[in-house]
Formats: structure tokens, C-alpha cells, sequence
């Protein structure tokens, strides 16, 4: 996907710290939201956010810690790059296990954290293309028919249409007939592909 939908929410209470990482990120192009404290930024969090925080672990109110936690709770999925003039092993430690993708003391080389952000980026492009995709597939999904879908998950597990038409007491040419419409409303070229449909969602994969 584009970077363009991405956002680095910078997250500091030194305004001259929250200005210069927004400035240098501004000029690598990418798109930035600045906050004081956790709990601005959470009260401004849209739902769909998609990109990476960069949080100062010493924050008023909510520690950026907590912030991590908070932000695990609610099941979002944003990175979040954690940076601290104050930082000790333990406090690293538990960034990293709150799922963290880096831990930077102050003064950081800017590289760095360009670094990170890029990484998070190349990341969140991955995963909202395959939400994007699976959200595509429940469309396809809701198409079917109750009968389509039974036929569907018989043809998942390798039955061939006479055996699939004696469990649902139909003839092998009605499930014929069902299998090509739920390859047209699927846009499967063959069996091999609904067949890795509907094992892909049975993964949490994306069809592809």
C-alpha cells in the first residue's frame, strides 16, 4: 500500500523534541502527528490507525509503557518505537516484551530511528494490504448461499461431487452446477484455488 495512509505519532512532552523529529521525518516524506501525552493521543487514535508511535517511555500521566499496554489491550496492532533519556535494562526489557520494535536512549542518532520507522511502515503496509484483502474475501464470502456454502466446505476436505451429492442428497450435477457458481462469486479458476480459499481463512490468511 502507500505510505501516504501511514502516519509516525510522535508522542513527547518537550515540544522541541516532538518539533525536531517531526521536521526531519517530514523531510524523508513521511506523514506525522504530534502529541504531549498518551492520553491526547489516545483520545485521538482513530480506529483504523495504521503506521508506528514513537513514544518517550518518561511521559506525564500514562508512561509510555503503559501506553504499550494500553494500546495491546485495545488490540491495536500499531508499532511503537520507544525512546528514553532515562533508560535501563529492565525498562528495555519490558518495551520489548510489550511488543516494541525498538528501544532508543536519548541522544539517538536520527538514522536510527529512520531506521525504525521504516521498518515499522514496511511492516503496517503488510498487514493493512492483508486486512484489506481478507475484508474483500468476506465479501466474496457473504455472496454465497447457505447450500453454496456447505458444497464450499465438501469441496475443502477433497470430496468429489457424487460424494458430496449423496451427504446433501442432491444430484452430482446440482453440486456441479453449485461449484461453478461459487468459483464465479469466489473468482477461482479452478477447485485447487477454492480449495486454498477456504484453507487460507481457515489460517487467518488473506485469500490470494
Amino acid at each position: 500500500m502507500s505510505q501516504e495512509r501511514l502516519t509516525a505519532y510522535i508522542i513527547d512532552d518537550d515540544p522541541s523534541v516532538r518539533d525536531s523529529l517531526a521536521l526531519r521525518l517530514g523531510i524523508e516524506g513521511y506523514r506525522t502527528a504530534l502529541f504531549a501525552d498518551a492520553e491526547a493521543f489516545l483520545a485521538a487514535l482513530p480506529a483504523d490507525a495504521a503506521g508506528c508511535v514513537v513514544a518517550d517511555l518518561k511521559l506525564p500521566g500514562q508512561s509510555g509503557l503503559a501506553l504499550q499496554s494500553e494500546l495491546l489491550r485495545r488490540g491495536a496492532h500499531i508499532p511503537v518505537i520507544v525512546i528514553t533519556a532515562h533508560g535501563d535494562l529492565e525498562s528495555a526489557r519490558s518495551a520489548f516484551q510489550a511488543h516494541a520494535i525498538d528501544f532508543l536512549s536519548k541522544p539517538f542518532e536520527m538514522e536510527e530511528l529512520l531506521r525504525g520507522v521504516q521498518s515499522a511502515f514496511e511492516r503496517e503496509s503488510r498487514r493493512v494490504e492483508s486486512e484489506q484483502a481478507r475484508r474483500a474475501d468476506d465479501v466474496k464470502l457473504a455472496r454465497l448461499t447457505e447450500r453454496e456454502r456447505e458444497v464450499l466446505g465438501r469441496v475443502a476436505e477433497g470430496l468429489h461431487a457424487k460424494e458430496i451429492a449423496a451427504q446433501l442428497g442432491i444430484s452430482p450435477r446440482t453440486v456441479e452446477v453449485h461449484k461453478a457458481r461459487i468459483m464465479e462469486k469466489l473468482d477461482a479458476r479452478n477447485v485447487a484455488e477454492l480449495v486454498r480459499f477456504v484453507v487460507g481463512r481457515a489460517r487467518g490468511d488473506p485469500a490470494s
